[in-house]
């Protein structure tokens, strides 16, 4: 199993039309078969300060969802919104879901 834990900070004034976007990316990529959770949250301490926090089955899981339609709009659609570039870290886990 991988997790990611993709950070994105958002320019105030596009605290809505990114939470719109994060709902739109939300729910087909927890259908898609190698995912086995996908969630986002925001950081009660740093206004517009968000982290997606998804497990995959594995790398090809995650390259497949890289190559979706609706990742690739979501990506398009916040790089002009975010006040930083987005810090994806990965990890590896052993563990059964």
């Amino acid at each position: 199993m991988i997790i990611i834990h993709a950070n994105i900070k958002v320019k105030t004034r596009f605290r809505e039309i990114f939470l719109e976007e994060a709902r739109l990316v939300a729910k087909p990529s927890q259908a898609e078969s190698g995912n086995i959770s996908y969630h986002y949250y925001e950081d009660p301490e740093d206004a517009n300060s968000f982290i997606f926090v998804e497990k995959w089955k594995d790398e090809q899981a995650i390259g497949r969802h890289e190559e979706t339609p609706h990742f690739k709009r979501f990506i398009k659609a916040v790089e002009p919104i975010v006040s930083e570039p987005i810090d994806a870290e990965l990890f590896e886990s052993s563990l059964k879901n």
